[in-house]
Order: C-alpha cells, then sequence, then structure tokens
C-alpha cells in the first residue's frame, strides 16, 4: 500500500535526512521524495511531499515514529492533520500576561501555541502578538472562536486570518 506525506522541515542541514531515517529503519519503501529548499512557508519552514510503501502496520509505526520524533506531519494522503491559525493580539498583552493567553488557548483539544512574536513598539501602552497555532484539522471554528472570547476578555483587538 501506498501513502502519501507532507511534512514541515526545517530549512537546516540533516533535517530530510532525520526525517527519511525512520522510513528505512522501519521497513518501509520511499517511492518519491520533492524537496524544494526555494519553496519555504511563512515560518520559513519547507514543505517536503514523500510517497512510501509498505503494509498498513508498517506505514502506522512509521507516522507513529515520525510524531514521536517531533516532525510535523501536515498531511497525509491529500488529508491535513494539522492546520495552522494564524492571528495577531493588539492591546496591552504584557500587563494582561503572555503566559495566561497561551494557557488559555494551549486549554483547548488538539490545540497549541506554535509560536508567539510580541512587538513592544508603544510600551506599555500597547504591544502586538502575532501567534501561530497548530490545531488538529476540523477544530478551526472552535480555536478562531477562542482566540476572540480571549481578546474579549482582556480587552484585545483581534485580527484573524480569512
Amino acid at each position: 500500500m501506498r501513502m502519501n506525506l507532507v511534512l514541515e522541515l526545517l530549512d537546516v542541514p540533516g533535517q530530510l535526512v532525520d526525517a527519511l531515517e525512520p522510513i528505512g529503519r522501519l521497513g518501509a519503501n520511499i517511492v518519491a521524495v520533492i524537496h524544494q529548499r526555494d519553496v519555504k512557508t511563512e515560518q520559513g519552514t519547507v514543505p517536503v511531499q514523500i510517497t512510501i510503501e509498505g503494509d498498513k502496520d508498517t506505514l502506522n509505526h512509521v507516522l507513529s515514529a515520525l510524531e514521536d520524533e517531533n516532525i510535523c506531519i501536515i498531511a497525509v494522503d491529500g488529508v491535513l492533520r494539522k492546520e495552522r491559525i494564524m492571528s495577531i493580539l493588539i492591546g496591552n498583552i504584557v500587563d494582561q500576561d503572555v503566559k495566561s493567553t497561551v494557557d488559555m488557548l494551549n486549554a483547548l483539544d488538539g490545540v497549541n501555541v506554535a509560536d508567539f512574536n510580541l512587538k513592544m513598539s508603544d510600551y506599555p501602552k500597547n504591544s502586538a502578538a502575532r501567534i501561530l497555532i497548530e490545531a488538529e484539522s476540523g477544530k478551526r471554528k472552535e480555536v478562531l472562536k477562542k482566540i476572540k472570547e480571549v481578546g474579549k476578555s482582556k480587552e484585545f483587538l483581534v485580527i484573524n486570518e480569512v
């Protein structure tokens, strides 16, 4: 059986080799690898398409091994596994406690704040944060609703991607 994966790798030497290692070690065959370093995501990572072959158990072991090695699997056979949601918060973010804001979002099942960039240009009056959230497929509405609730409770202006 064949499986098509889309992985998201850092653009540093050795990342592709690290991602391919568990595939071979567990007995799956690599059919194709499309790795274009000049194509990058907003986070500067490289999406890599890999087609592998093996029996169902072997392929499931490969998926588990990749996850155990913290290799981000974006899609399996064209089905998104994680959605990335970008939001911007504007307001008195530092005084409203960055940790509690992140904790409120991380409290959702299957949701993780993957990146949080803070800009304190007009501190203490205003600051801005760009938040990148990774969520299990199908959780977008729930995450956007939670971000809106957090923004309202902390009096932030919330700008969500469309």
